[in-house]
């Protein structure tokens, strides 16, 4: 088999010696905006323009802060937010709130790091230190209680030494005992072979599985790592950007984005209904060890099977039964962007312990609208999920028929939760961010409340789209 050589030279990066780093530029001094006027805090539009289930409300922390990526909040009640900028070296924001009223009204940039590419993602608080990836680099800060931006340089914990790439988003995740769980994502949708003639190949065996799409693990207190000095921890994991550690059980989950262009590479097996609707986004307990199948298979949600993927002798039926199969299947293409499991008091208590599953939105279901935009909650019963998948927030489309992605309004990305149950969103278009409380009496919180939601299901963003109906005219 032919190995493209773009493989060849990232497996001989990776082996060779450590190359020489670019050091951190000294700190720049940060800048302070006040974008949020407290003189009039109502809001122009209930709950920020969401729709949430009864007695939950929101309001809006911060807007137009820009691009924004994932979030964290510390105890304090101080906001990070990982911006998505591409050049210069400011590329996080910090907000904080003085009067008490959940908005911000102090907004600084800060970082003294090289921003390196569209896909930077990550942003948490772990054991007093902020950690956050540029698409190349995880850097970590400590935090100071009495200061809004941490006042050493960033320490570089690990790089990545392949080049920029699709899916370059750097995850992260820490367990109990030490260690950091970094994403390396594929960049293709099978690991096709460029030289297919007809219907499309992919290489057998895919040499990106060496390095690529897949989970390492990590020491998160050794400064100057590259990808050799972790550990292969699972594979076959195409994409993964919704992320977390879940000290319930003490156990790692994701929910992967899945391949697209099922109908493109194989058009004699599949439909254009069925390259929209197909495959599941994945809901995953992963344990050390566990091959997913991709590049060589997908999860079929309508069958609750692992199939075999087209460009490896696939037909939308041939079961592939060797790979780790998921929790649960969630709807195609909707992008799943952060995951949270929420361990708050605040929220009724069919929450407790449950997943919020942040869906970014689609951008290749035509000819059939564009799908997700929501926040998705999923319960949990005895540690496990339930099967099914709630509508938790709602509104930030701002339209029913989304044709293409810029037709939508916001994005909704990143998720975080306070030390008093609060959960935070975050939004990757113009950077508006959403704090959500329960207002009501939680033992009268049931049915009749998740109802409402229930319906919203129907709309064209949400539903599985009818074949004929729902198809977009060109």
């Amino acid at each position: 088999m032919r190995i493209p050589l773009i493989f060849i030279a990232t497996v001989l990066m990776l082996t060779g010696c450590k190359e020489q780093r670019k050091p951190i530029q000294k700190k720049e001094p940060t800048k302070q905006v006040i974008f949020w006027k407290k003189t009039n805090p109502e809001e122009k539009e209930k709950n920020g323009g969401l729709i949430l289930p009864g007695s939950f409300s929101a309001i809006t922390v911060v807007d137009s802060i820009g691009p924004s990526r994932h979030l964290a909040v510390n105890d304090n009640g101080d906001i990070y937010v990982k911006l998505r900028e591409t050049e210069g070296t400011l590329g996080n924001i910090a907000l904080r709130d003085t009067t008490g009223d959940g908005r911000a009204d102090i907004v600084q940039r800060f970082g003294g790091y090289p921003n390196d590419g569209k896909f930077a993602t990550e942003m948490r608080i772990h054991q007093g230190y902020l950690y956050f990836s540029s698409e190349q680099v995880i850097y970590r800060q400590k935090l100071s209680p009495d200061k809004l931006i941490p006042e050493s340089n960033p320490e570089v914990i690990l790089t990545d030494r392949f080049p920029l790439r699709w899916h370059n988003a750097k995850s992260l995740a820490f367990d109990n005992d030490g260690f950091m769980y970094v994403t390396f994502s594929a960049p293709t949708n099978a690991c096709e072979d460029a030289n297919s003639q007809g219907k499309i190949k992919g290489h057998m065996p895919c040499p990106m599985l060496e390095y690529l799409g897949s989970i390492w693990r990590f020491d998160k207190n050794k400064p100057n790592q590259i990808q050799t000095d972790g550990e292969l921890y699972a594979t076959g994991i195409r994409s993964i950007v919704a992320f977390s550690w879940n000290n319930e059980d003490n156990a790692l989950y994701a929910v992967q984005h899945g391949r697209d262009y099922l109908h493109n590479h194989a058009p004699e097996d599949y439909t254009e209904w069925d390259q929209a609707v197909l495959p599941a986004e994945e809901f995953m307990k992963i344990k050390k060890g566990d091959n997913y199948g991709w590049p060589y298979s997908y999860y079929d949600h309508f069958q609750g099977k692992k199939l075999v993927a087209p460009e490896y002798g696939g037909d939308g039926k041939l079961e592939a039964k060797e790979y780790t199969k998921p929790l649960m299947g969630l709807p195609a293409h909707w992008a799943p962007n952060d995951l949270l499991f929420y361990k708050g008091n605040q929220f009724p208590e069919r929450y407790q312990n449950g997943a919020f599953v942040a869906f970014h939105g689609s951008t290749n279901r035509t000819p059939y609208p564009q799908a997700g935009y929501i926040i998705a909650f999923i319960p949990f019963e005895n540690g496990r999920p339930t099967g099914s998948w709630e509508v938790f927030a709602d509104g930030f489309a701002k339209t029913d028929t989304i044709a293409s992605m810029p037709d939508a309004k916001y994005r909704p990305m990143g998720l975080a939760q306070d030390k008093d149950g609060a959960l935070y969103i975050s939004e990757s278009k113009e950077g508006r961010i959403w704090k959500i409380e329960f207002k009501g009496n939680k033992s009268q919180f049931g049915n009749e409340q998740l109802k409402k939601m229930e319906e919203l299901k129907g709309k064209t963003y949400i539903k599985t789209p009818d074949r004929v109906n729902d198809r977009l005219k060109s």
